[in-house]
């Protein structure tokens, strides 16, 4: 029996350290086969986001080569996929790591009930979140729908120690075909913007331990004074790492805990951005309609705009208000976004715009390489007024204020906007270089008239408010 493989199921989690799943396959003796697939729901990703994941498989491939295992590659139903594949090995069983979107439950919930039905060992384990949603809940037994009391609660909870990186990975004795990855052509729908955007992508276990130890070293203390200024690099960009599971939250967490502990100014406020994408997936699992549906049902029928032309130029960085243009420039040049600049654009997409907050929520899942969906949903909803913990609804970013009081000598916006100089940066011509030729942009015509001027948008939102609550 002890010859007999187990299947390691990767699928966000490309990483050999703090693995339970691999942990425990280890531990039970058993050679280990690691397997991705290529499935529907994976397909379903934005472009970028798939791109980015097929970099992850690569690295990962590579760190398992450098281990004398291998990464097995296949493509189909996941449900068809893993029971061929664990008959043809005579695997054991088959493990991964627990996810938690409606998207992806259903097929995980299908895989281990064919498993278990053809006697092998099939599960889940955690790894993707600090603690399971279920284990976070109010003292009356409900979730939390407001952050400063999950946070009070999580911040008390102890959490696990991080599990070691295996020294050795035994494999099976004759190793199955795996398909060739660059056949799967991941990038096909980042087109030429992925020769632009991947010198900004960090990848792999190695390359976030390497950001993970220069944040606590040298950026924490000043992160919670620093880190809203769009043009400074005072962030961990970890929400990158974090999505591929190239690191887990638990070694987040535990270096976050020692730079607090040796009396770090900014650890604290680092940790609870951490917990923020806890409350996020919590509420997905909890309540999985806030992916694609106003999480308040008192939102059902207010008058967003569905899909519109103004909405087309704020895709393409033409609005006419230089912070929201650059915001959206950075998103096609590096695959990511200041998060000060995501609820302006955020903010300016949902009220000044009047559209839907779900037109910017697709758009972000197209561009973002750090694409998480809770994250994504909660954020959009945070800002437009619909969703959990919202923002008081009424509240309308003023992108001109913004920009004064966190680019305020326009280093953000000049490095992005090629109209703003007359020798542009590198940074502000890779975008024409990385945005679709139909768009047909050119960096030497003048930068365009705002869409609508600010104090109106304002008005238009607070009269659609007004119009809401009567």
């Amino acid at each position: 029996m002890a010859k007999r493989p187990i299947i390691i199921w990767f699928r966000r989690d490309f990483r050999l350290a703090d693995h339970p799943a691999l942990h425990e396959a280890l531990a039970l003796g058993h050679p280990v086969l690691p397997l991705v697939v290529l499935d529907p729901e994976t397909l379903g990703m934005g472009a970028a986001a798939l791109w980015r994941w097929g970099l992850a498989v690569e690295a990962f491939s590579d760190s398992l080569k450098a281990m004398g295992s291998r990464l097995i590659l296949r493509r189909g139903e996941a449900v068809e996929v893993i029971a061929a594949l664990a008959a043809q090995t005579q695997a054991a069983g088959v493990l991964w790591s627990r996810s938690y979107d409606p998207a992806t439950t259903p097929r995980d919930a299908a895989v281990k009930e064919r498993l278990r039905s053809l006697g092998l060992m099939a599960g889940s384990r955690p790894g993707f979140l600090l603690h399971e949603p279920a284990a976070v809940m109010t003292g009356a037994g409900g979730f939390y729908r407001v952050y400063t009391p999950f946070w009070n609660a999580v911040r008390g909870l102890p959490v696990d120690a991080c599990l070691p990186a295996p020294k050795a990975l035994p494999g099976p004795e004759v190793w199955p075909a795996s398909d060739d990855l660059a056949a799967w052509t991941l990038g096909a729908g980042m087109r030429r913007g992925a020769g632009v955007v991947r010198p900004y992508q960090h990848v792999g276990e190695a390359a976030a331990q390497a950001r993970l130890a220069t944040f606590v070293a040298d950026k924490v203390g000043a992160y919670k004074l620093r880190r809203d200024f769009m043009a400074e690099d005072a962030s961990s960009g970890l929400s990158e790492n974090l999505t591929y599971g190239e690191i887990s939250p638990r070694q987040i967490w535990h270096a976050g805990q020692r730079a607090l502990h040796e009396g770090a100014a900014g650890a604290e406020h680092f940790l609870k951005e951490l917990v923020w994408r806890e409350f996020a997936w919590a509420l997905m699992h909890h309540t999985p309609h806030i992916a694609d549906t106003n999480w308040r049902p008192e939102w059902e029928g207010f008058g967003w705009r569905d899909d519109n032309s103004d909405a087309e130029y704020w895709r393409r960085g033409q609005t006419g208000e230089a912070v929201v243009d650059a915001a959206m420039r950075q998103m096609y040049v590096t695959g990511t976004m200041h998060n000060r600049a995501r609820m302006i654009v955020a903010s300016y997409l949902t009220k000044h715009l009047l559209t839907d907050w779900r037109v910017g929520q697709a758009w972000f899942a197209q561009c973002l390489t750090d694409w998480d969906p809770a994250a994504n949903a909660m954020g959009w909803q945070w800002v437009a007024g619909s969703g959990p913990d919202a923002a008081p609804y009424f509240r309308v970013f003023n992108p001109a204020t913004q920009a004064q009081n966190f680019d305020p000598d326009q280093t953000y916006r000049r490095r992005y906007l090629a109209e703003l100089s007359a020798t542009p940066p590198k940074a502000a011509l890779d975008f024409y270089a990385a945005a679709p030729l139909s768009w047909r942009l050119d960096p030497k015509r003048p930068y365009p008239p705002p869409l609508i001027s600010l104090a109106d948008g304002r008005a238009r939102a607070l009269a659609a408010y007004a119009q809401r609550k009567a």
